[in-house]
């Protein structure tokens, strides 16, 4: 099994892990997500006033629309559409006025999955210098060949990545760095739950760190429950499938990062 697997699992459950992976991701507390108060005053007086198209057009308005529909980013795209379609908009304003407003309103402002508010905090991290080199920006990264780590959002270092590593995946990056004069590109994920979103999180690791890169390695980041002995499918998959891939907590990478 890859070192720093087995050096990630014994960290999980032998060491204070939890403590530690604070630092990484802190919790984010319970609460709402942000919502348009003006746009939402609009949204009491078209259901008040059972005015469907108004009330479906004022509510994609807002971040978060209150129910999942298959329909609804073709219509957040697509604003002509409304017209055309008067049977969906219909359908969609039975599902709103079957709840009350003040439903409504905690449906439309619930905060967002655990795991996509996390996705910025590795990033975060990385710029608190924990491993050393604090990220900097791409003509900075590209002038010499001392340890560094690449500065920029997903998009930046996969397209940097497809530049100059050839990486063929769609999935964006998290990590891009130099050290040792060698380079490695990464997706960090923290995984909380089995199954639905947080599976698919898991499955953009493995798609990363199966890449065919020229001049690179691949690894792949993860936190949370894979760690734990035999408690969940992700474990399983890690020890047997992907046992001598690159998988590794954030809590090990600068060790993995100064020894390559």
């Amino acid at each position: 099994m890859n070192y720093y697997t087995e050096l990630s699992i014994e960290y999980a459950n032998q060491r204070s892990y939890l403590d530690d992976l604070f630092q990484v991701y802190p919790t984010i507390p319970d609460g709402i997500r942000d919502i348009n108060i003006d746009v939402w005053n609009k949204v009491v007086e078209s259901y008040n006033k059972q005015d469907n198209h108004s009330l479906i057009k004022n509510l994609l308005l807002l971040e978060k629309f209150p129910f999942k529909d298959s329909y609804i980013s073709y219509l957040r795209l697509d604003k002509n559409s409304f017209e055309r379609n008067p049977k969906t908009i219909d359908r969609l304003a039975g599902m709103i006025y079957s709840i009350s407003l003040d439903k409504l309103f905690e449906k439309s402002s619930e905060p967002k999955e655990t795991n996509t508010q996390m996705g910025g905090k590795f990033g975060h991290w990385l710029n608190k210098n924990v491993l050393g080199v604090i990220p900097v920006e791409e003509k900075v990264f590209l002038s010499s060949t001392d340890n560094a780590i690449l500065k920029g959002g997903d998009k930046l270092l996969t397209k940097f990545a497809k530049e100059h590593f050839n990486y063929n995946k769609n999935k964006g990056l998290d990590f891009v760095g130099r050290f040792n004069g060698k380079y490695v590109i990464g997706e960090a994920k923290f995984i909380s739950s089995i199954g639905g979103n947080q599976g698919t999180a898991f499955t953009d690791v493995v798609t990363t760190i199966t890449a065919d890169l020229d001049n690179a390695i691949a690894i792949g980041i993860l936190d949370g429950i894979p760690w734990i002995k035999d408690k969940s499918p992700y474990y399983s998959r890690i020890v047997n499938d992907y046992k001598d891939l690159n998988i590794m907590s954030s809590l090990v990478l600068r060790e993995f990062l100064y020894q390559i």
